[in-house]
C-alpha cells in the first residue's frame, strides 16, 4: 500500500449503466480528440523532455569530484564538478565514447552520443586522468579508452555471474545469494566460496523476499576491514504464502510466495550471524530471533533490497551495534554484539504509545565506540530530536536539538570536531514546514547553524569526506538551482541552474500553494492547486481531490519544484480544479500531528480533505462543490472508497485504484506499525474491523470505479474483491477495472487507465461526453522517453 512513484491502468472492464443528475446533463459538452491531446501534453512522457538543466542524484567520487547528467534540448551530457578547482565540464567524449560502443556492441545496436542512457549506461568511473571510462553494461564490466581512437572491451562474463552482489569495502570480494546460502566471489579471478551450507527453502542467509519485498540482493553489511559479513538468516518456515494466477492460455502457473497478515501467530523471523570470509564459519548473537521489522520502514530492508539498516560495525571490525524492533513498533533496544563471540548487551530502550520511527526516510541512530557514545533520535518531545547517551550504561548525557521542527536525516557526524550535521524541517519561522534545509550542530547543543540559507526545499549530498555538499534548491513554483557549498554553507560552485523556458512556452503553469484549516478549526493544513492553464474565473470548475492519506507520507509529495506531479495538470486540463491536502496523520510534521489517527487508518485523513475543500470552495467561487470527485493508488484507493462511503454526500465520484481496502489482508508490518495488533473479541469481532472498506458497502450512493492489476504483489486483488462482494451483496452500482498480468504498478496499461480516469471524471462528475477510445502515446515510445533519463521520481507513466 505504498506510495507507488508509476501509478495507473488496466484492461478487462466491467461497468453498470452512468446514472447522471438532470443538472449535469443540462450542462453537457462533447469534448473532442484534440481536448484530451491538449491534457496529454502535460503527461510527464511530454514535459520532462522539456525541462533542461536540472540535478538529481549527484554520484560523488573518492578523490572529491563528481559527476551528473545534464539534460538539454538534444539529450544527455555527463558532468564533472570538481570544487577545489571550481569547475564544471563534461566528463569525456561522448562522441568517440558512443562510436567505440557502437564498435563493441555491433550493428544491431543504435548508440546515440547524446541518449546513452537507452544502451543502459548509468553510473562509470574515470580512470588515466579521465581519459578511461569504466562502467558496467548488462552483465559485464566495460573499459573505454579513449585516448585513441576509441576502444571498449567487455570483461569475461563468466568471471562475475548474474547474482545480485554486495561488494565488500576494498572491493575484493562480492557478496551473494545462491540456493539460500551466502557465498562470495572474488571481483578478480572470479573464483567462488560457499560461507554457509545450512540454509534452506524459506530459511535461508541475507534474503529479504517477505511480504511484499521481492528482492535476490543479499542484505549484508561488510566489516570496514573486509574480512566479516553481518547478516540474518531468515525464517520464514511457518509463515503463511500468498498466492496468485496469471492470465493465461492453458494451465496457469501458481505464483506463491510468503505473506504474513496481520494477527498471524508466526511471521517471519531473522537470526543474527556474523560471517567470517576466510574461515568460512559462522558466529550467532546470543539472542532470541528478532522481528523482521525495521526502526524506520515496513521492511528490514528500507533501501529496496540493498543495504541493512539499523546495524553499524564499529571503525576496528570487532564490535556491531544494532536495533532491533517489536512486532508493534513501539519498543526499540539499542544492542551491541561481539562479532567474535556472538555475546550481546543491551545498552538502553525506548518504549511509545503508539509507533517508533528513527527518521524521515532515513536511519538518525549513530553508533560511536571510539568515544563510548550512542547518538539516538526520539520523537519524545513532540518533534524529532538527537540525543546523546553514554554507550556503556545508556544512560543519557544530553540532548543535542531542541525546540520545534524535525530533524528528519542526520547526514554526517564528525567524531573529532563533534559536529553533527543534518537536514531538518518546521525549524525556521515562516518558511513551509515541507522545505527541507541543512544545519550543523555541536555535540553539545551549542552553535546550531543553518548553512542552507534559502526559503526553498534542499535536497543535500555530501561528498565522501564531508568536506563538501552538492545543494540543489527549488519550491513547487521555482525551478532548481545547484551550488556546491563547503561545510560552512559558503558557494564554492554555480553547478547549474534549471531551464524552463521550453515549458512555459508550451502553456505550462506551476501549481497554487495554499493553506486552510485541519478539522479541528486550528491547524494549518498544507496543499498544492493545480487549474487549467485556459482558467475563466467566470466559470464554475469541479473539484478533484488527489489523495494519499499515509501514514508513511502525504498526498502532496515532495515540495521540490517538479514539472510534473501524476497526471494532475493533463486532468486539470479537462475541465477540472485538481488539489491535494497533506492532512493530519502524515509526517513531516510534529509527532502528535503524525499521531492524529493512529489506531484507526479508517480516517485516512478524510475530516481533514472534507473540511480544506470546503476552506478552498468559501475562497475561491469558480469551485464548485457540488460536483467534488476523488482518487487515488494504493493507500490513496483505500481512501478513496473510505470516502465514498463515510461521506457519500460530500463526494460524488471516485476511482479508486489498488486499494488495501481491509488491511487484515495486507501485509503484517504494514497494519501491525500504523494500527497496532489485531485483536480479535470472543464474539468474532476485531479493532480492525471499522477499518474495513467492505463494512460500509451499504452507504455507497455516488459513482465509483475500483480497479486493481490481478497480479499485484504488493496490494494482492483480494482486497478489491472483497470490496466487489460486499457492493454486490448491497446491490450498489459500480464500476470494475481489473488489469490481467498487473502488478502494483500497471505498466503497459498505464496510459489505458489514465484515459479511463479521465473518462470516468469527464463523463460522471463534468457531465460531459469524452471522446470515443482516444488513444494516448504507445506505451513503447513512452517508456523510451522515460528510461532515457527522466530526472523525477514521479515521473510515471
Amino acid at each position: 500500500m505504498r506510495r507507488v512513484a508509476k501509478l495507473i491502468a488496466s484492461s478487462l472492464l466491467f461497468s453498470t449503466a452512468l446514472v447522471c443528475a438532470p443538472t449535469i446533463w443540462a450542462q453537457q459538452q462533447q469534448l473532442t480528440a484534440q481536448d484530451y491531446a491538449n491534457a496529454e501534453r502535460f503527461m510527464s512522457y511530454n514535459v520532462l523532455p522539456l525541462v533542461y538543466h536540472g540535478v538529481s542524484e549527484p554520484v560523488w567520487w573518492p578523490d572529491g569530484r563528481f559527476w551528473y547528467r545534464d539534460r538539454g534540448a538534444n539529450g544527455f551530457t555527463y558532468m564533472v564538478v570538481d570544487p577545489t578547482r571550481k569547475t564544471v565540464a563534461p566528463a569525456f567524449d561522448q562522441v568517440k565514447l558512443a562510436a567505440a560502443l557502437q564498435r563493441l556492441m555491433g550493428r544491431g545496436a543504435a548508440v546515440s552520443a547524446m541518449r546513452l542512457p537507452s544502451v543502459g549506461f548509468q553510473d562509470f568511473t574515470l580512470a588515466n586522468g579521465g581519459q578511461t571510462v569504466l562502467f558496467e553494461l548488462g552483465d559485464g564490466h566495460v573499459r573505454c579508452d579513449l585516448s585513441g581512437p576509441g576502444v571498449c572491451t567487455v570483461a569475461p562474463e563468466a568471471k562475475h555471474g548474474r547474482e545480485p552482489v554486495d561488494v565488500s569495502p576494498d572491493g575484493s570480494r562480492a557478496a551473494f545469494i545462491r540456493d539460500w546460502n551466502l557465498w562470495v566471489r572474488d571481483t578478480a579471478t572470479g573464483a567462488e566460496t560457499q560461507l554457509t551450507t545450512d540454509g534452506a527453502k524459506d530459511y535461508g542467509y541475507a534474503t529479504d523476499n517477505a511480504g511484499w519485498t521481492h528482492s535476490d540482493k543479499p542484505i549484508v553489511l561488510w566489516s570496514p576491514d573486509s574480512k566479516k559479513i553481518a547478516t540474518f538468516q531468515q525464517d520464514q518456515r511457518r509463515d503463511g504464502e500468498m498466492y496468485l494466477v496469471p492470465v493465461t492460455h492453458g494451465h496457469p502457473k501458481l505464483e506463491a510466495w510468503k505473506y504474513p497478515l496481520p494477527g498471524d501467530k508466526d511471521v517471519t523471523m531473522i537470526e543474527r550471524v556474523v560471517v567470517d570470509v576466510d574461515a568460512r564459519s559462522v558466529v550467532r548473537f546470543k539472542m532470541p530471533p528478532d522481528e523482521h521489522r525495521s526502526s524506520l520502514c515496513d521492511d528490514v530492508s528500507c533501501k529496496g533490497g540493498s543495504g541493512w539498516d539499523d546495524v553499524e560495525w564499529s571503525a576496528d571490525s570487532k564490535t556491531i551495534g544494532f536495533v532491533s524492533t517489536s512486532r508493534d513498533h513501539k519498543q526499540e533496544w539499542m544492542r551491541v554484539a561481539d562479532a567474535a563471540t556472538g555475546d550481546v548487551r543491551e545498552v538502553m530502550s525506548e518504549t511509545v504509545k503508539t509507533y517508533f520511527e528513527s527518521g524521515n526516510d532515513h536511519v538518525n541512530w549513530r553508533y560511536l565506540p571510539e568515544t563510548k557514545e550512542l547518538i539516538w533520535f526520539s520523537e519524545r518531545d513532540n518533534w524529532g530530536q538527537l540525543y546523546l547517551y553514554d554507550l556503556a550504561t545508556g544512560k543519557l548525557k544530553q540532548q543535542i536539538t531542541t525546540g520545534e521542527g524535525n530533524v528528519t536525516q542526520l547526514l554526517r557526524v564528525d567524531e573529532k570536531a563533534r559536529v553533527l550535521y543534518f537536514l531538518a524541517v518546521g525549524k525556521q519561522h515562516g518558511v513551509d514546514p515541507y522545505y527541507a534545509q541543512f544545519y550543523r550542530i555541536n555535540m553539545d547543543g551549542k552553535n546550531l547553524k543553518l548553512l542552507t540559507p534559502e526559503a526553498a526545499d534542499h535536497a543535500v549530498t555530501l561528498s565522501q569526506d564531508g568536506k563538501w555538499f552538492v545543494d540543489v534548491y527549488s519550491t513547487p513554483q521555482i525551478p532548481q538551482v545547484t551550488v556546491v557549498r563547503d561545510e560552512t554553507g559558503a558557494v564554492a560552485v554555480q553547478v547549474a541552474k534549471q531551464d524552463i523556458g521550453a515549458l512555459t512556452a508550451e502553456g505550462w503553469r506551476p501549481p497554487v500553494s495554499f493553506t486552510v484549516k485541519a478539522r479541528d478549526g486550528k491547524t494549518d493544513l498544507y496543499g498544492m492547486m493545480l487549474r487549467p492553464t485556459k482558467f475563466d474565473a467566470a466559470k464554475k470548475y469541479p473539484i478533484v481531490n488527489y489523495i494519499y492519506p499515509g501514514p508513511q507520507t502525504g498526498s502532496c509529495g515532495s515540495r521540490s519544484f517538479n514539472a510534473v506531479r501524476s497526471d494532475w495538470q493533463p486532468l486539470a486540463e479537462l475541465g477540472f480544479v485538481v488539489v491535494c491536502i497533506d492532512g493530519m496523520g502524515t509526517p513531516w510534521r510534529s509527532k502528535a500531528f503524525h499521531d492524529a489517527y493512529f489506531g484507526d487508518m479508517g480516517d485516512n485523513t478524510l475530516p481533514d480533505q472534507v473540511a480544506g475543500m470546503k476552506a478552498l470552495g468559501a475562497r475561491y467561487p469558480w469551485i464548485d462543490l457540488t460536483r467534488v470527485g476523488i482518487y487515488g493508488h494504493s493507500g490513496g484507493g483505500y481512501a478513496t472508497v473510505g470516502a465514498m462511503l463515510h461521506y457519500p454526500e460530500f463526494f460524488k465520484v471516485g476511482i479508486a485504484e489498488s486499494g488495501n481496502h481491509d488491511n487484515r489482508e495486507y501485509e503484517d508490518d504494514w497494519a501491525e506499525k500504523w494500527i497496532g495488533l489485531l485483536k480479535v473479541n470472543p464474539d468474532g469481532t476485531s479493532n480492525y474491523d471499522s477499518q474495513a472498506n467492505e463494512n460500509f458497502a451499504a452507504n455507497l450512493k455516488g459513482k465509483l470505479l475500483l480497479a486493481h492489476g490481478t497480479m499485484d504483489d504488493n496490494v494482492p486483488e483480494n482486497n478489491t474483491l472483497l470490496m466487489v462482494d460486499a457492493l454486490i451483496k448491497a446491490n450498489k452500482d459500480f464500476d470494475l477495472l481489473m488489469i490481467p498480468n498487473a502488478h502494483h504498478g500497471y505498466g503497459e496499461a498505464a496510459q489505458y487507465v489514465a484515459r479511463r480516469r479521465w473518462d470516468y471524471f469527464v463523463r460522471n462528475l463534468a457531465g460531459n461526453v469524452p471522446p470515443v477510445e482516444y488513444q494516448m502515446k504507445p506505451y513503447a515510445q513512452v517508456r523510451a522517453v522515460l528510461v532515457d533519463g527522466p530526472d523525477s521520481e514521479d515521473a510515471e507513466f
